[in-house]
């Protein structure tokens, strides 16, 4: 396994097609995040962000073999294990950004409530908001896994079927993703944070078993 993420690494980092969702992130970051925002509800906003990201570099991850390479690989080490190394890759890709974007909020916002009147402990905030960055990107992986090959195919419905995940994850509230956020934004309001922990607890099985039924399908499917 180690060896074919340094090979799907290797090949994302050299398509260069991983710079339009991380400046995309970033972007979001620079223009949602401005100095003197209030720390949680940056912290949330951060974690919404990594929703997009995660689920377009799974999308390139998983698609960013020629057919013909993706045969070679998927015959030297199967197709589950193959396939599971390029969604794995995306999350790991995505782990740097996310970790950045939660030192650039505890960096530069306001730690206080949103009507600036409570102080907030800041490293609590911060380890509430680097558990929603975790969550987020763990969730975000996952839909981006279910909604590419091997189980939808082509760029359009696929495309689309992404971002519905991205919408499907933050508004309702059962969602892990949307718990999170609803919850910094909620403790944003009497400036106290409380660690995210089942959110947290749900979304790991949730991603994992996720992920597992997608590499299992691309063992049917070949």
């Amino acid at each position: 396994m180690i060896a074919l993420l340094r090979y799907q690494t290797g090949l994302l980092l050299g398509s260069h097609r991983w710079l339009p969702p991380v400046l995309l992130y970033a972007g979001f970051l620079v223009v949602g995040v401005g100095a003197g925002s209030p720390v949680l509800d940056a912290f949330a906003f951060a974690a919404a962000a990594l929703l997009p990201l995660t689920v377009w570099l799974t999308r390139v991850c998983v698609t960013n073999e020629p057919p013909a390479a993706r045969s070679c690989v998927a015959t030297a080490a199967g197709p589950a294990r193959a396939h599971l190394a390029a969604v794995l890759t995306a999350a790991l890709v995505a782990l740097p950004p996310a970790l950045a974007g939660t030192a650039f909020v505890a960096l530069f916002s306001d730690p206080r409530s949103n009507d600036h009147r409570v102080a907030v402990d800041l490293l609590p905030a911060t380890a509430c908001g680097l558990a929603a960055a975790v969550v987020c990107l763990l969730l975000g992986t996952a839909v981006g896994a279910v909604c590419n090959r091997p189980v939808l195919h082509g760029t359009a419905l696929p495309v689309c079927a992404g971002l519905l995940g991205c919408v499907v994850l933050v508004v309702p509230a059962l969602s892990p993703a949307s718990a999170v956020v609803r919850g910094l934004v909620a403790g944003s309001m009497s400036g106290t944070a409380a660690m995210p922990w089942l959110p947290l607890g749900a979304a790991i099985p949730l991603s994992a078993g996720l992920v597992a039924a997608v590499c299992h399908l691309a063992a049917r499917r070949g």
